[in-house]
């Protein structure tokens, strides 16, 4: 699970810098599916990190309105924000004893809560980007650019950064 993780904040990072060559009107122009723009689309996935995250911390749900994030250099510096605050959680659930029997309940209007153990929750995070992560990769093709690799056999994931 962890090596996902990792994998997705590379595969990440290579988009931001795939995207510092684009003109701004490009990066915040309006495009079928995702979330509708590139920046708003990187931004989207690590917002939802963020929110299943403080979740399972049971920390406050920062709320932020993705209309105001106009530049890559803010979703950068969220990124890198909540890709640690992720970090220290996951090393954090690691090496728990009770890790497998945690579970995250998400109380709902006159019905039964939802319930979900923590382990899925973190697919579900993983998942989730790799779900996005193709929209990207469509519309680098719509504008004739070639896309970042996602391909996870040719990568070195390293899963030192958790040690």
């Amino acid at each position: 699970m962890y090596e996902l993780f990792l994998y997705n904040w590379q595969i990440r990072d290579e988009w931001f810098k795939w995207c510092e060559s684009l003109p701004v009107e490009e990066l915040n122009k309006k495009r079928v599916g995702g979330m509708g723009s590139f920046l708003h689309t990187l931004y989207h996935v690590i917002d939802c990190e963020q929110i299943w995250v403080n979740q399972m911390m049971k920390e406050p749900v920062i709320q932020r309105n993705m209309q105001e994030v106009n530049t890559l250099s803010e979703v950068i510096d969220y990124s890198n924000e909540i890709k640690e605050k992720t970090r220290l959680f996951l090393l954090e659930f690691r090496n728990k004893e009770n890790a497998k029997d945690q579970v995250l309940k998400i109380n709902r209007k006159e019905k039964e809560p939802y319930r979900f153990p923590y382990e899925k929750v973190l697919l579900h995070i993983c998942m989730h980007e790799v779900h996005h992560i193709g929209q990207l990769s469509i519309w680098a093709r719509e504008l004739n650019r070639k896309p970042v690799s996602s391909d996870i056999l040719f990568r070195n994931i390293d899963s030192d950064f958790f040690l």
